[in-house]
């Protein structure tokens, strides 16, 4: 029989990852839900070795706008009366057959056809949809409002697209201006500069230094620039390699907090992401244990995941949510005021729902002023090195030329 690894969260919020055998993941996930066992994670036990050699790896997921494409056309289609199977042999017809959504909704269908839920389905395909996605439709199905949670899943998903689409927009004039930059630089070093050489080694002249440093600048790029890239590559890889253990990415991450800008902006784009991800959650009906255990894996820095696991050990001790936050020191005054707010007045996930908003505005903020301070400097300060690299070359040729005369 196949063993699997999961990593599962009780109705208590206590975390259980273990070794379990079952004929499949679908009656692994029907025996863990009888169990009071909300599964996060299901890894085929064969897998794990794979999977410690190659170490980040992350199995394939479904592209953002297919899985927001795919949960409204669902969600509008099962809030018009039509039963699930039904539901997906439509959307079959709507994707094109060589898609990648259409191979994964197909086999959604079959499994649903023979007998299994859909969260078990949309689980079984092993990472096309994330741990959010797939808890929020489990907490659908246990309370009939299937149709209703996927409009939610796919609002949430609107959102998180809007953000990411501001960020990248917000980042793409700095990209492009470092880009032409770097290029500019290149073109100069190999092309431009290596034109002058012979006619300055025939001058028979000691050259300036700044010509003579921009001279040997040009030579090894020529010479090593291959093997500069390769050593590039090479580090980025190991930088990966290196932050694979969790104390030093988790000291890395408490490193990029403490950064000036850099490290309130992370702050206030993780309060967004858990702000809208735990109000989805407590809509649909999910305990606020579980759902923290969900949301902490959503988190992308592990100082703030961390945070968020030790309020979830002080909530199982009693308190509220706000104080459990608070006393880990690392949220907002603002957000844990607002949280305090929405517990006292019994509406939590609107007034979680409205600080998501409150901070998806900061970040936006906040990147549009780094760039306004960015942009500035990325000019000045390319534009000094190649105005040093062409005067370096002035400068020699108006020294040969006097020579001459």
């Amino acid at each position: 029989m196949p063993e699997f690894l999961i990593k599962a969260v009780s109705r208590t919020g206590e975390t259980v990852e273990t070794l379990r055998s079952a004929p499949d993941e679908t009656t692994l996930v029907r025996q863990l839900q009888e169990e009071d066992l909300l599964p996060l994670r299901i890894t085929p036990a064969g897998r794990r070795p794979w999977l410690w050699l190659r170490p980040g790896l992350r199995q394939r997921r479904l592209r953002q706008k297919e899985v927001l494409v795919f949960t409204r056309e669902l969600a509008t289609l099962l809030g018009a009366g039509l039963p699930l199977d039904r539901s997906l042999k439509v959307l079959l017809q709507l994707f094109p057959e060589d898609s990648r959504l259409h191979q994964v909704t197909a086999r959604v269908l079959e499994q649903v056809k023979g007998g299994a839920q859909l969260s078990a389905a949309l689980e079984a395909e092993g990472g096309a949809f994330s741990k959010l996605y797939v808890n929020m439709v489990r907490a659908g199905e246990a309370g009939g409002t299937l149709d209703q949670i996927l409009e939610r899943l796919a609002d949430h998903l609107e959102r998180a697209r809007e953000l990411r689409a501001s960020v990248l927009t917000a980042m793409l004039y700095p990209s492009i201006l470092v880009v032409m930059a770097l290029a500019s630089l290149l073109v100069l070093l190999t092309f431009v500069v290596p034109q002058f050489e012979e006619m300055f080694a025939s001058a028979g002249k000691e050259l300036p230094l700044a010509t003579r440093v921009v001279m040997g600048l040009a030579h090894g790029v020529q010479t090593y620039g291959w093997a500069a890239l390769i050593v590039v590559l090479l580090a980025v890889r190991g930088f990966q390699l290196w932050l694979v253990e969790p104390r030093r990415r988790y000291r890395f991450h408490r490193w990029l907090l403490r950064l000036p800008l850099v490290g309130e902006l992370l702050v206030r784009l993780d309060v967004a992401r858990f702000s809208q991800t735990l109000a989805t959650l407590l809509t649909a009906g999910v305990a606020l244990l579980p759902a923290l255990a969900i949301v902490r894996e959503t988190l992308s820095n592990r100082v703030l995941q961390e945070a968020v696991r030790e309020a979830a050990e002080r909530l199982r001790s009693g308190g509220d949510i706000s104080a459990a936050l608070e006393a880990t020191g690392h949220f907002p005054v603002m957000a844990l005021q607002m949280i305090r707010l929405g517990e006292e007045t019994g509406n939590l996930p609107r007034m979680l729902e409205r600080m998501a908003g409150i901070y998806e505005g900061e970040v936006r903020t906040a990147i549009q002023r780094m760039l306004t301070l960015l942009e500035p400097v990325l000019i000045v300060g390319l534009g000094v090195v190649i105005a040093g690299i062409i005067l370096s070359i002035l400068v020699a040729v108006v020294s040969v030329n006097e020579l001459a005369f």
